[in-house]
């Protein structure tokens, strides 16, 4: 008994990483391709924290019965993730009709912590526009920004194909999904637009630097994570729903 309900929770494992908004190799090693279903955050302590709460009811009490209450939530908890994730990107596509943008598709991830404040990013005429929507009862936009999508060509034009950089480059946009510009603040980074810390904003979490004049050493991966108090005054407003 103990084995099969370890085995479940091994099982099973691999599914709920593919629920975030940062997603897994849910078909490795038959594919490479990074699943998210971006109907949960990464870190989302009112997940974690009453799941953890009726597991130690179960063990305290020896009673099966919150351990089910456990399984019972934190199936809702996903489902309601998933009703967040489809408004969010109802709203975005809305908001892209409004511009007189024709959006094949958009993207829609989960601000830390929560399932109410979302990022939304859709590609047109080869830029990124990226916009937050709040989803605590009505929906509320907050029209973001803009960046040209990164081409190496016009961006790079010296980078040569197959050098080490040249490789590194092409794994760091699989890696973003090939959601990946050149950051307008910082000279020769190129930054995974999915996240920051604000939700509107370019502003990323992390990138990777060329040395254009060493080509066959590795790019520097160089986490931007700077929180600042006008960065939390603002993600605060945002998540509770004010003007910013």
């Amino acid at each position: 008994e103990v084995y099969l309900i370890s085995l479940l929770g091994y099982a099973t494992h691999g599914l709920l990483d593919s629920c975030t908004s940062y997603g897994t190799q849910l078909f490795w090693p038959f594919s490479n391709l990074r699943v998210a279903w971006n109907n949960i955050s990464i870190v989302d302590p009112l997940f974690t924290f009453p799941i953890l709460f009726l597991i130690f009811l179960a063990a305290w009490k020896n009673k099966r019965v919150f351990a089910r209450w456990a399984i019972c939530f934190s199936l809702f908890y996903l489902l309601l993730g998933a009703f967040q994730h489809h408004r969010a990107k109802k709203a975005g596509l809305n908001l892209a009709k409004t511009r007189g943008h024709n959006a094949k598709d958009i993207t829609a991830k989960l601000s830390i912590g929560n399932i109410f404040l979302w990022k939304t990013i859709y590609l047109y005429n080869n830029r990124y526009y990226i916009d937050s929507i709040h989803n605590f009862g009505s929906s509320k936009v907050y029209e973001g920004s803009s960046i040209k999508k990164l081409n190496l060509k016009e961006d790079f034009p010296s980078l040569k194909k197959g050098t080490v950089h040249w490789n590194d480059v092409q794994r760091f946009r699989w890696f973003s999904m090939d959601y990946v510009a050149l950051d307008p603040k910082r000279k020769n980074f190129i930054m995974d637009v999915r996240y920051s810390i604000i939700p509107n904003s370019i502003d990323p979490l992390w990138g990777i630097k060329l040395d254009l004049d060493n080509q066959n050493d590795h790019v520097r991966y160089l986490p931007t994570r700077e929180i600042r108090s006008e960065h939390m005054a603002k993600f605060k407003r945002m998540f509770l729903k004010k003007s910013i």
